[in-house]
């Protein structure tokens, strides 16, 4: 278990980077994105069966993020995620993308919150019991790869 939680090791690509070789700030909210994706998929949780299975989705409703050291060309990434907390229709998630490369520094931070919405309509909704009990299984620190995994329910695999 990581002291962060999920953490999805990364590098960076010319393509992630402008033209003097930093990281272009809003890559770094790709990465978060590719954390928390691969972070549901460690629990069982696949977006789009879930998104067929239960008619709703995950979507970003609001970011709150810290710069405090560039990342370069090259650089090795690992970007973490963290439930911090739930509701019936939303989470907050806690990132962090550290330099492997320096030492674990942070390079970023912050927080998402994440909405649950009626795919159809894209309006909120509440979150399926069965996702919520799983998500809740790891509020904190835990990573999933370290938790007892969850049985495998219909609505999420």
């Amino acid at each position: 278990m990581s002291a962060d939680g999920f953490t999805l090791p990364l590098r960076v690509y010319w393509e992630d980077t402008d033209a003097g070789g930093i990281v272009f700030y809003a890559n770094y909210l790709k990465f978060m994105e590719r954390a928390r994706t691969e972070w549901l998929r460690a629990m069982g949780i696949e977006q789009r069966m879930l998104r067929e299975r239960s008619g709703g989705m995950f979507v970003v409703s609001e970011t709150q993020l810290k710069y405090h050291r560039p990342a370069r060309l090259d650089d090795e990434l690992l970007v973490t995620a963290t439930l911090q907390q739930i509701g019936p229709a939303s989470m907050i998630i806690a990132q962090r993308v550290l330099s492997k490369t320096e030492h674990n520094s942070v390079l970023c931070e912050g927080s998402i919150r994440i909405g649950w919405v009626d795919a159809g309509r894209m309006r909120p909704a509440r979150m399926p019991t069965e996702l919520v009990g799983t998500l809740e299984r790891f509020l904190g620190s835990m990573s999933p790869r370290d938790a007892q995994r969850p049985a495998r329910v219909s609505l999420l695999s």
